[in-house]
């Protein structure tokens, strides 16, 4: 879908929100609202959702409600949108299930505040996001995609992503674990990973490992799909975390035993296999934070609008109006980038969008992080000492949208990037300037 100067939402997308709406309505929210089940989304949420006494993990009943919305939602036909039709998605050249129905969908839902019809503190929502399909669908040979791909929507399989190191970041060309290739053409594991998110119910693993060249090259970098129950694999910890539960493990690896079949893409050409997902996934999370945003600017909105201190409306104050305009302003400009790139993203093939829109996905991505954080702060403090309590949804918004800032690719590395793009150190300026690596 090449991006045009029309920037209204299609109609088939605006038939497409209603219906989803209708069906939250009709199917979702009473789910939320039965059995107590309001106590994942209210004031209790925290502690509703986290089992302290097992290493701060989430309960079980919470991951059921979770599992349960997620079954209706595939039932309805919403769930597996954005995933091609031969497994039961949407996605086609008309648009349906694109990177800017996404992000049009995402938006949409954040900014109705916290809900069962989506969570995004735990990925949930009635709309699937499937970034680890994408890295089989890509990659994967056709039994990985029959095990993997198949068996994640059927419930069968769940992975965890082990990128991230104890020592090791953003710098992930410097990573410490190796695969060291055996006689046989075997690979053994040795290592340690950290924040590898849903290891506590994880069937399978990808694991990147240095399987030869030095350190600090982009080379070498091997993605191994590495089964859950494979000998060697220990959980040392799982780190709690600004916004409970959690369920991001640090984890060894001790002389664990793979065969070559294991491998994910070509050997030593594993951070490509990272790299497949970060843009689809980074503008539809920034298109979340956004929705966020919006939500707390909605809600001061009206707050000011209602409460009357000293007998006049807050929103009678500039001290409150312009801090205000400010946040409406900047969400205004970053909805139109946000769908722009997507919608350029769109209009070319998965492999050019590093080129050509790497840097504005790194701006949509991050910005929008800071600006819902910001929003967050910010109608805390419009609402006073009921902001500050539990009882509103903002702190909840601010401890789990502070984490993007980080975990997407820290706002230092995507700036780092956009810099890049701009001083013809890497992008489409690197082919006429002959700059130094960035």
């Amino acid at each position: 879908m090449a991006s045009t100067m029309n920037f209204n939402v299609p109609p088939p997308l605006t038939d497409y929100l209603s219906r989803l709406d209708t069906f939250i309505e009709n199917e979702i929210t009473p789910l939320q609202n039965q059995d107590d089940n309001d106590r994942f989304f209210d004031h209790r949420r925290e502690h509703a959702r986290t089992d302290w006494d097992r290493g701060g993990l989430p309960r079980e009943d919470w991951e059921a409600l979770l599992k349960e919305c997620t079954r209706r939602a595939d039932k309805a036909g919403f769930y597996r949108l954005s995933l091609p039709r031969e497994y039961g998605g949407q996605n086609e050249a008309s648009g349906r299930g694109s990177n800017l129905w996404m992000a049009v969908i995402r938006e949409h839902l954040a900014s109705k505040g916290l809900g069962l019809f989506n969570d995004l503190q735990n990925e949930h929502s009635v709309v699937g996001n499937f970034p680890d399909v994408v890295m089989v669908q890509h990659f994967g040979s056709a039994a990985q995609k029959q095990e993997l791909i198949h068996g994640r929507l059927q419930g069968k399989t769940r992975i965890t992503f082990g990128l991230t190191e104890p020592e090791h970041g953003s710098d992930a060309t410097h990573m410490s674990t190796r695969a060291e290739k055996q006689a046989d053409g075997s690979y053994i594991i040795n290592g340690a990973k950290m924040w590898q998110t849903g290891m506590h119910k994880a069937t399978h693993c990808f694991i990147f490992a240095r399987s030869s060249g030095k350190s600090g090259s982009a080379k070498g970098i091997t993605c191994f799909i590495v089964p859950r129950a494979t000998p060697g694999i220990k959980v040392e910890s799982y780190e709690w975390t600004l916004n409970m539960p959690t369920d991001h493990a640090t984890v060894s690896f001790h002389n664990v035993h793979v065969p070559s079949s294991t491998i994910l893409g070509r050997e030593g050409e594993g951070l490509s296999v990272a790299q497949a997902f970060v843009h689809e996934n980074r503008i539809r999370q920034a298109a979340s934070s956004l929705g966020a945003a919006v939500y707390c600017l909605n809600q001061s909105i009206e707050y000011a609008g209602s409460r009357k201190p000293f007998g006049k409306p807050l929103a009678s104050n500039q001290a409150i109006q312009f801090p205000l305009v400010e946040l409406a302003t900047q969400c205004e400009m970053l909805r139109l980038l946000i769908r722009k790139t997507a919608s350029d993203m769109d209009g070319m093939p998965h492999v050019e969008v590093e080129h050509k829109l790497g840097d504005k996905v790194s701006m949509c991505n991050y910005w929008a992080n800071r600006l819902c954080t910001e929003a967050a702060d910010r109608a805390i403090q419009v609402h006073g000492g009921r902001g500050y309590s539990r009882h509103c949804q903002f702190e909840h918004i601010w401890r789990h949208h502070r984490r993007y800032r980080i975990t997407e690719g820290s706002e230092e590395i995507q700036m780092r990037k956009i810099a890049g793009y701009l001083f013809g150190y890497t992008g489409p300026k690197k082919e006429v300037v002959d700059g130094p690596k960035l």
